[in-house]
């Protein structure tokens, strides 16, 4: 899988207003990060520095920062996770805790593949889904079955979002995009698909696979 050279920061695009299934979607901002083996640095986009809780320029990211900002006992997995993506083939893909500087705690998804240019592989990119406001959701709706489906519905979809914008180098209009091109052609519904993907995290062959389906079949002009 080929990375773009610059990807648009997903906090200045529009997020789509409902999908095939009439579900409407919630605020799950999404940051980005490159890491250049050349050079041992990483970038952040603006929205990953906002989840960690800084401003641009305030901060220099390092891994150690990153990893500081995890919780606690999550820590080491995580680390191993980044150690694993540097030496194996990726995608990789998990859920953590991270606690910004007001510590405040986010719930997050992260998906993150290697960079390749000429054949070379150059460095790390990735994604991070702040889901806390799904997951939040989640807590409000037990009471009522109706809600709770739906909102279950929103956060799987923002999930597979996030996984499609990291495998396949998309925007969040296009992520969603594709899901829906999908479900109308296969007949499954677009949270069918979400959980199909989201189901495939531990899988990063079957992961990388399944996104490469749903974003090229059926892509039109």
């Amino acid at each position: 899988m080929k990375f773009s050279p610059a990807l648009a920061d997903p906090a200045d695009l529009p997020s789509e207003e409902q999908s095939s299934d009439d579900t409407r979607t919630v605020d799950c901002p999404t940051g980005t990060f490159d890491y250049d083996f050349a050079t041992g640095r990483f970038a952040w986009s603006d929205q990953m520095y906002s989840i960690h809780g800084y401003e641009r320029g305030e901060i220099v990211p390092t891994l150690e920062l990153g990893l500081a900002h995890f919780d606690p006992s999550e820590r080491e997995r995580a680390r191993e996770l980044w150690d694993q993506l540097i030496i194996d083939a990726g995608p990789l893909a998990g859920y953590h805790t991270v606690v910004d500087t007001r510590g405040h705690r986010h719930q997050v998804l992260t998906v993150a593949d290697r960079m390749m240019q000429d054949g070379e592989v150059v460095g790390i990119r990735g994604f991070l889904t702040d889901i806390t406001a799904s997951v939040h959701e989640d807590s409000h709706r037990r009471a009522n079955e109706a809600v709770a489906r739906s909102a279950e519905t929103r956060s799987v979809i923002e999930q597979a979002k996030g996984i499609l914008m990291a495998l396949q180098t998309l925007t969040a209009d296009q992520a969603f995009l594709a899901l829906s091109n999908h479900s109308q052609h296969s007949h499954h519904k677009v949270k069918d698909l979400a959980q199909q993907l989201v189901a495939a995290t531990g899988d990063h062959v079957a992961l990388a696979a399944l996104a490469a389906v749903i974003c090229t079949e059926h892509s039109g002009p």
